[in-house]
């Protein structure tokens, strides 16, 4: 039985998702063709080269590849990546409901608690727009 998501909240609708997971079952059959009799199927949308179940090291790796090819080095890890995501969409102003749904959390608390410098600017501006609001002025 494969373990499901703690939250199913990052489920959304992307308009280049069934081209891009078309152009990806196109790759995976070249794999499988190339893999011939060590091909194992599990019926999976995202395994290794031979179809076998991704772990963290197939992972790390792939995501190295990427990165080095990008130029910008191997010391990224994915969890990096996700991070700068928040930190970006947090500079953008983006509210923090949509940041918290774009990363898969089923409501803010979590977002909050994990990102919390990543998402200072974010809550920092509601305070101040808060401040303006209820007519308080800024001590210091």
């Amino acid at each position: 039985m494969t373990p499901r998501p703690a939250s199913h909240a990052g489920h959304w609708n992307c308009p280049s998702s069934p081209l891009a997971l078309r152009q990806h079952h196109t790759r995976q059959a070249t794999h499988k063709l190339k893999a011939g009799e060590a091909w194992q199927d599990h019926d999976l949308v995202f395994c290794t080269n031979v179809g076998t179940p991704l772990d963290a090291a197939n992972v790390r790796r792939a995501f190295r590849h990427i990165t080095r090819n990008a130029g910008i080095g191997t010391d990224w890890t994915p969890r990096e990546l996700r991070h700068s995501f928040v930190s970006i969409m947090s500079d953008q102003g983006v509210p923090i409901e949509t940041i918290a749904d774009l990363v898969g959390h089923a409501g803010t608390s979590v977002t909050e608690a994990v990102y919390w410098h990543q998402l200072k600017p974010v809550i920092t501006k509601g305070a101040h727009t808060m401040n303006t609001v209820f007519g308080d002025k800024p001590t210091g």
